[in-house]
């Protein structure tokens, strides 16, 4: 595990004290897709590191099962960054989307780093940005603009890398988790991108998009009136 760790972003321009020491903490687990394997009061205990695979965070209303996936959690990501800030247990779930590998670390060693590490406290607080950023994002999407328009939105994000938490999100991607990403069901995610298909705007294959024409898909997204 350490080997393929090595590579991770977090680990880049640290100091060998501070990987020696990271290793000398950090344990790998295995999980499978589908699987769920934490609770919220893991997180007042451990902190964990995606190193392979993809793990969703979500909440659902257990009274007409609706479901809102809030992160898809890629390799490189960090969790629960909320419960690390203010040490109270965070009331979302988690499921594995694909097979996953991950690193698990004490929380209080992870807060000791957050507190006397500038190596750690400079990839850890941009990281933070970008979670709230997204966080933002989601909340005006849902807000603001409709299905289609919050779908279009993400194919352009998926293809932006300053787009942390939406870069290449959709690579092998059901189309119900989709779904779940923007806030509705299958059938209206399938009933869109036939339209968009249609307007010879993307090209679909198994759990794959790509798009055509990307000016043409940019000029239809709420993004481009902004940037006007």
């Amino acid at each position: 595990m350490q080997s393929n760790s090595k590579h991770l972003e977090l680990l880049d321009d640290t100091s060998k004290t501070f990987e020696d020491e990271f290793f000398k903490y950090a344990q790998p687990f295995e999980y499978e897709k589908g699987s769920s394997p934490f609770f919220p009061d893991d997180f007042l205990k451990y902190f964990y590191i995606l190193v392979e695979g993809k793990i969703k965070t979500y909440q659902i209303n257990f009274q007409n099962a609706k479901e809102m996936t809030i992160f898809i959690y890629k390799r490189g990501d960090m969790f629960d960054v909320i419960t690390l800030l203010d040490n109270q247990a965070h009331d979302v779930a988690y499921e594995v989307i694909e097979n996953a590998k991950v690193l698990r670390l004490p929380i209080q060693k992870v807060r000791h780093w957050l507190n006397n590490d500038t190596t750690f406290n400079k990839k850890f607080f941009p990281y933070l940005a970008a979670q709230m950023r997204h966080t933002e994002e989601l909340a005006s999407d849902l807000a603001l603009h409709d299905t289609r328009e919050r779908l279009i939105n993400l194919l352009i994000d998926n293809m932006n890398p300053n787009k942390h938490f939406k870069y290449n999100l959709l690579q092998n991607l059901s189309n119900s988790e989709i779904a779940k990403l923007l806030g509705t069901v299958r059938h209206v995610i399938e009933r869109t991108l036939k339209e968009l298909k249609a307007d010879e705007l993307i090209e679909t294959s198994r759990r794959n998009i790509k798009i055509k024409n990307f000016q043409k898909l940019l000029e239809r997204s709420s993004q481009y009136l902004l940037e006007k």
